[in-house]
């Protein structure tokens, strides 16, 4: 058996993507470098599961890289488990039963472990850790993302049954899914560059880490290292993972001693720290905020914060406005206050230390003060998880409140001079506006904080100031660049939202350049920042004018369209009476099958409210077009310039 392939040319990496249903399996490849295609087809009209397995034998033998898009949570341990049941003739309806056990499992249950990989694996997916709750983005969302000309939807519901004139349908899309892929991984080179780069400096394997393992596998490594067993156990015979569990915490032990205040609101906020005694992390800032000369202060796990709102300031001859930020402010809190998880001890904050010097040493960009900053930063976020070896939750809070305790010293003091305005404060820094004539003494007072606390504040200043809340802010820095927030921002990472980045445009270009918001719009000409990118998940779908349009839509507010709905189902029968609070599944179950959907006050909720399809509107109002295939809405002529101008107007402040 022979299979075309790359003979005397660079192996390179080859994109790959599968596709399963209960009656076809296909894999389609594409190589990185020659954009040569290939596609594997496993069905009841053909079987070509031998030729896959020859292939995979060559990528192997040629040490071509596998390159997906979660495929070593999905892709591979399927194809994996094909190649292994071809000897025995595995049938097409068993790849599908592992494709769906894979789905619904827990992650780790039918991984393959890379000691056992067939040819080596590049996750895209885990580089870029889509894999976290917080950052999780489908390859569709990056087709928005990545404004590629045709977004394709899965043509056909999952666990369908295909007849032999759909799985020519199935195997384009699979092949455009392989595409859309290989332009992802063009977006990704220098990230994959970098763990190259470290994987052979530290001989160690880096390429399918994220940011933040990859920082916090260094300073494990290094751990390790200089006292072999600090992070894992192996005296039970397999790896257990070192930490330190707490029955509770008492924050009066947490709290340094340089900790004082004179203000009695700061004071009241210090006393009620230190009298509680927790035996969780969750919930310890609920609700926890104070308020001094009209501004608000909001504690929380992550760090405190606060913020002036819907005002724009402004610097002036007589006025400045200063940025002042703690450097690494986390990492050199630990190192100046001997902080570190217990089972650890001095050595944790000798080589947070070392880390932190070493990357001086590094000019900006280069892959060791890149992976420096990332060990530097990933440590204490994994100092509250359960599953790390820095699991201590008393330094996780030695750190979070101490860090807002002493930001909140230097916001007091700051607040005695009488001209001072408090703009905002975040996790590791404030701004604040106030007359040129005290910058001396404004000045000391930061001089003084660094002396006091063996931290080093570096500043900014900003000419501008246009602030919605604290989460959402263009502040133009006095050398005229431009620093977006939240609503504000339209240069955005690929996990974001990439929808009608018309608007940001052109209030950036009202606030900071004077220009007219409608004539900005009217006059734009990328069409690209003009769409919009609708999702559902689970069990919801889109409809467009009573017409199912899938779970992935790319639209524009027009004149002309019709109205978009996100449609959820019923979280139970439809019609069927809701269950009060407080029932059980098994009573409300055991009514509804003896008496039927009668209603009952005892079982069911007072108000008699039923079980039915739930349906959201999109762009609430206005009719949109959809654009999945942009060469098939021509010269958008139908565009409802009002809409954008409208939702631009409501960033003005």
């Amino acid at each position: 058996m022979q299979v075309d392939f790359l003979y005397g040319l660079t192996p390179g990496d080859v994109i790959y993507d599968i596709e399963t249903y209960p009656n076809t399996f296909t894999c389609s490849l594409l190589h990185s470098v020659t954009d040569r295609e290939w596609t594997f087809e496993v069905s009841h009209r053909v079987n070509q599961l031998e030729q896959l397995v020859f292939f995979i034998n060559l990528m192997g033998s040629t040490g071509c890289r596998g390159v997906g898009f979660n495929n070593i949570g999905f892709d591979y341990p399927v194809l994996h488990y094909a190649y292994q049941g071809w000897s025995r003739g595995i049938t097409v309806e068993e790849i599908y039963e592992k494709a769906m056990r894979v789905i619904k499992s827990n992650g780790f249950e039918h991984m393959v472990w890379e000691s056992d990989w067939l040819f080596p694996q590049l996750d895209l997916y885990k580089i870029h850790h889509f894999d976290n709750m917080a950052r999780a983005t489908s390859l569709k969302a990056l087709e928005f993302a990545m404004r590629m000309r045709n977004i394709e939807d899965l043509p056909f519901k999952v666990g369908t049954v295909l007849t032999r004139e759909q799985v020519p349908v199935l195997i384009t899309y699979n092949k455009h899914d392989c595409a859309a892929t290989r332009d992802f991984y063009f977006e990704t080179l220098d990230q994959i560059k970098f763990r190259e780069e470290l994987s052979l400096k530290y001989n160690h394997n880096f390429l399918n880490y994220n940011d933040t393992k990859i920082g916090k596998q260094y300073f494990t490594m290094r751990l390790e290292e200089a006292r072999p067993g600090s992070c894992y156990s192996y005296a039970s015979g397999r790896r257990e993972i070192v930490q330190t569990h707490r029955d509770f915490i008492d924050l009066n032990q947490v709290i340094l001693p340089a900790v004082k205040f004179e203000h009695p609101e700061f004071q009241r906020i210090e006393n009620y720290l230190r009298q509680q005694v927790i035996t969780e992390t969750k919930g310890v800032f609920s609700g926890l905020k104070c308020e001094i000369n009209g501004f608000g202060f909001v504690f929380g796990l992550g760090g405190i914060h606060g913020s002036i709102e819907s005002r724009h300031v402004a610097a002036d001859e007589d006025y400045v406005i200063e940025d002042w930020d703690a450097v690494g402010y986390y990492p050199s809190l630990a190192i100046a206050n001997n902080l570190h998880p217990r089972h650890h001890g001095q050595l944790f904050c000798d080589i947070y230390k070392d880390v932190y010097d070493q990357r001086k040493g590094y000019p900006k960009g280069t892959p060791e003060n890149a992976m420096l900053k990332l060990a530097q930063n990933g440590v204490y976020g994994d100092s509250n998880s359960k599953f790390s070896p820095f699991y201590d939750p008393q330094y996780t809070m030695s750190i979070t409140i101490n860090g807002q305790m002493l930001l909140c010293m230097l916001a007091e003091q700051l607040m005695k001079l009488a001209d001072l305005e408090m703009i905002q404060i975040n996790t590791d820094g404030l701004t604040i506006r106030y007359p040129r004539i005290h910058k001396q003494w404004v000045h000391s007072v930061t001089k003084w904080w660094e002396n006091l606390t063996k931290l080093t504040l570096e500043n900014v200043e900003y000419s501008d100031m246009w602030i919605r809340d604290v989460n959402n802010y263009l502040a133009r820095y006095t050398d005229g660049k431009v620093k977006r927030k939240g609503a504000y921002e339209y240069q955005l990472g690929w996990h974001q939202n990439h929808s009608h980045l018309v608007i940001p445009k052109a209030v950036e270009a009202a606030l900071i350049h004077g220009e007219d918001v409608e004539e900005f719009i009217t006059n734009h000409r990328d069409d690209f920042d003009f769409f919009i990118c609708a999702k559902a998940t689970g069990g919801a779908y889109l409809e467009w004018g009573g017409e199912p349009m899938g779970k992935i839509l790319r639209y524009y507010v027009s004149t002309n369209g019709d109205y978009l709905e996100k449609v959820m189902p019923a979280a139970g029968p439809v019609g069927q009476y809701k269950p009060a609070r407080g029932v059980s599944q098994y009573d409300y179950n055991s009514w509804h099958e003896e008496f039927g959907n009668i209603h009952n006050p005892d079982i069911h909720t007072k108000n008699k409210s039923v079980y039915e399809e739930r349906r959201t509107s999109m762009q609430n109002g206005f009719t949109v077009m959809p654009c999945n295939n942009v060469d098939d809405i021509g010269d958008m002529a139908d565009l409802n310039y009002d809409w954008y101008i409208r939702e631009a107007r409501k960033l003005l402040v």
